[in-house]
């Protein structure tokens, strides 16, 4: 495993949002929904594409925390302008899970 400075993981903007919008992305090569996500006032709502159907359903997403990524470059996905990285991990069987937080914390609040 590589090891990085405190600087390094400094520069990954990792922040909270809750999910208000989920739905299917028809157009998506890889089974996937479109994400909306709020990252509070001063962030704003953005778009991510997340390959997480096995696990959940658009409807149990609506109202969850989650933890993104939000300082990489907006990423074509098909018709989809992707605009955070929403983070996950792998099960034993290769599907997502998440990565969310276990209390209620402000949108937008910054992973440390």
């Amino acid at each position: 495993m590589q090891t990085i400075s405190f600087e390094d993981f400094l520069k990954v903007e990792l922040r909270v949002g809750r999910i208000v919008s989920a739905e299917v992305f028809k157009e998506a090569r890889k089974p996937a929904y479109v994400l909306h996500v709020d990252f509070g006032e001063a962030l704003g709502i953005r778009k991510s594409s997340a390959q997480i159907t096995a696990l959940y359903r658009p409807e149990e997403l609506v109202g969850r925390l989650v933890v993104a990524v939000l300082n990489f470059p907006p990423k074509q996905v098909g018709p989809l302008m992707s605009q955070c990285l929403v983070t996950g991990f792998h099960n034993e069987r290769g599907e997502v899970a998440l990565c969310v937080p276990d209390q209620d914390v402000p949108l937008g609040t910054r992973l440390l």
